[in-house]
C-alpha cells in the first residue's frame, strides 16, 4: 500500500502531498451522489486522493463532497478557463491540473493560492511553466508524446523540475514511471473508470485502487 500522507500535509503542500501517494486516480463523474462512496473507496484502497475533471456537469459538486471527506484530497482537472480556478477553489479543491500551459489560468490560480499542475510535453512549453515559477507540471499525453524517452531527454536541461506524466498510462507501464527519478507521481484512470463509477461498483474500485497503490508502494526512484 502507498505511503498516506497525514492530513496536515494536504492543507500545507498539496503537491507535495502528491508526490508521497504517487498515482493520481483521474475521475469523470457523472452524478455528484457518487462522490462520497467513491472517496471512501479510495481511501480504502490506499489512494486518498483524486482529480475530478470538469468533463461533467457534476464535477464541481463532487468536489464540493469530497473536500468534506476526512484525509481526503481533491483537487480539479481539466481547467481551460481561468474562471475556473475561483469556482473550484471556493468548492474545496486543493490543487487544480490543466492539460496545457495558459498563463491566464495559472495566474488565476495563483490568485486565489491554487497550487496548479499545467501540461507540458515541450521543451518550450516546460521553460515558461519553469519561468512562472512552478517546479512541477504535467506531462501529457504521456504516451503520445514518447513516454519515458522523452521525459529522459527533457530531465538532461530541466533537471529542478518534477513531472506528473498522465496519458496511456496504467497497470502494465505504472511501475516504470513510478521507479524513474524525474517522475513526481503519475495520473491514471484504470481503477476509476466511468462505467465502474457509474454503476457504483465501489468494492472493485477498492480492489483496483489497492493493487495500484501496491504498485506504487514498491516502485520508487531507484527500485526499477
Amino acid at each position: 500500500m502507498s505511503q498516506v500522507p497525514p492530513p496536515t500535509a494536504f492543507a500545507a503542500d498539496p503537491i507535495g502531498a502528491l508526490g508521497i501517494v504517487r498515482i493520481i486516480p483521474i475521475v469523470v463523474i457523472d452524478d455528484a451522489a457518487h462522490a462520497a462512496p467513491l472517496a471512501e473507496a479510495l481511501i480504502a484502497g490506499g489512494l486518498p486522493v483524486a482529480e475530478v475533471t470538469l468533463r461533467t456537469p457534476a464535477a464541481v459538486a463532487a468536489i464540493e463532497v469530497m473536500a468534506r471527506q476526512p484525509g481526503f484530497l481533491v483537487g480539479a482537472g481539466t481547467l481551460l478557463d481561468p474562471g475556473q480556478a475561483a469556482r473550484t477553489a471556493g468548492a474545496g479543491a486543493r490543487f487544480a491540473v490543466s492539460p496545457g500551459f495558459d498563463p491566464a489560468v495559472v495566474t488565476a490560480c495563483q490568485s486565489v493560492s491554487l497550487p496548479v499542475l499545467p501540461g507540458g510535453v515541450t521543451a518550450t512549453e516546460i521553460q515558461l511553466i519553469r519561468r512562472a515559477g512552478l517546479d512541477t507540471c504535467k506531462f501529457f499525453p504521456a504516451e503520445a508524446a514518447g513516454g519515458l524517452r522523452t521525459l529522459s531527454a527533457l530531465s538532461a536541461p530541466f533537471h529542478d523540475m518534477r513531472f506528473v506524466p498522465t496519458g496511456g498510462i496504467g497497470p502494465d507501464n505504472a511501475a516504470g514511471y513510478l521507479s524513474s527519478p524525474w517522475v513526481h507521481a503519475i495520473g491514471g484512470s484504470w481503477m476509476v473508470a466511468r462505467d465502474l463509477i457509474a454503476s457504483g461498483q465501489w468494492d472493485r474500485i477498492r480492489q483496483l485502487t489497492a493493487q495500484a497503490a501496491a504498485i506504487a508502494a514498491s516502485h520508487r526512484p531507484g527500485t526499477r
